[in-house]
């Protein structure tokens, strides 16, 4: 299975739907906000100080569902037919449980306008009741169902549990993860090569030891893999970018064992 969002050359670019035949597409996403049992009282008697907080929250859903493409940058601008949002007060959870479907006939899915305008609708409550409740919290977002289009129906399964995540990195910039990123025994960093990067330098992934840098940084992880091989100079060059556990990092950006760090040129656009 490939990403269509990403082209030959690893870089992302939106994808042309010219071609395709128009049918009916579906998409149903859900998601939930906690909050404390009085604010959710007061939602339900409608006692918070900025009014109508469900209707409100239901505009800004269908709202946001139709400017999708204007949030999500490789998005098409779609002409939907149908878009609602409806909501669930769980009093047993201590909850707003957050429904949205949209529908169109064209030649794209309306997966993410559902999942946009859940996620926005969920914020919007947040700003309704931030007032009384500022430890409120969104999650839980995602897709329900899906209809029409060459990849067929979607219907989400039960998800068993995930695995108690292990912290990695002892509090530099490390992060949380599910296993282990090294293929080596000996404290190491584990560092990729992506897009345009990955083909220039024909390196896909390494494991750099720990012990082989001079000093604990971006910068040392660099001379590090310089010293290893020399394709890896071509990461002095400026357009080269860089993360640390999926967050942008510089030069002088701390890095300890069982990080990860990705090397890449700029995204772009289509």
């Amino acid at each position: 299975m490939s990403l269509t969002h990403l082209n030959a050359r690893g870089e992302a670019h939106m994808v042309d739907v010219a071609d395709k035949p128009e049918s009916r597409r579906e998409a149903t996403a859900s998601g939930r906000i906690h909050m404390r049992p009085e604010t959710l009282a007061l939602l339900a008697e409608g006692g918070l100080p900025k009014g109508d907080v469900l209707a409100t929250a239901r505009i800004a859903g269908i709202q946001a569902a139709k400017r999708t493409h204007e949030l999500i940058p490789l998005c098409h601008a779609l002409a939907l037919s149908r878009v609602a949002v409806d909501f669930r007060l769980d009093e047993a959870e201590g909850c707003v449980e957050v429904t949205a479907s949209c529908r169109l006939n064209g030649r794209t899915g309306v997966e993410m306008e559902a999942l946009t305008a859940v996620s926005v609708a969920c914020l919007t409550l947040y700003d309704m009741c931030k007032a009384v409740d500022k430890s409120m919290e969104i999650g839980a977002i995602h897709l329900d169902t899906k209809q029409g289009g060459r990849s067929g129906d979607y219907r989400r399964e039960a998800v068993a549990p995930r695995p108690a995540p292990i912290v990695t990195g002892e509090g530099h910039a490390g992060e949380v993860s599910l296993g282990s990123r090294c293929d080596i025994a000996s404290p190491c960093i584990r560092v990729k090569c992506l897009a345009e990067l990955r083909e220039r330098l024909g390196i896909g992934e390494v494991s750099v030891p720990l012990d082989s840098l001079e000093r604990q940084d971006v910068a040392g992880l660099k001379a590090a893999l310089k010293a290893l091989d020399p394709r890896f100079s071509r990461l002095d060059e400026g357009r080269v970018l860089c993360a640390v556990n999926q967050v942008m990092a510089g030069d002088s950006t701390p890095v300890t064992n069982e990080d990860e760090v990705a090397f890449f040129p700029p995204v772009t656009g289509g």
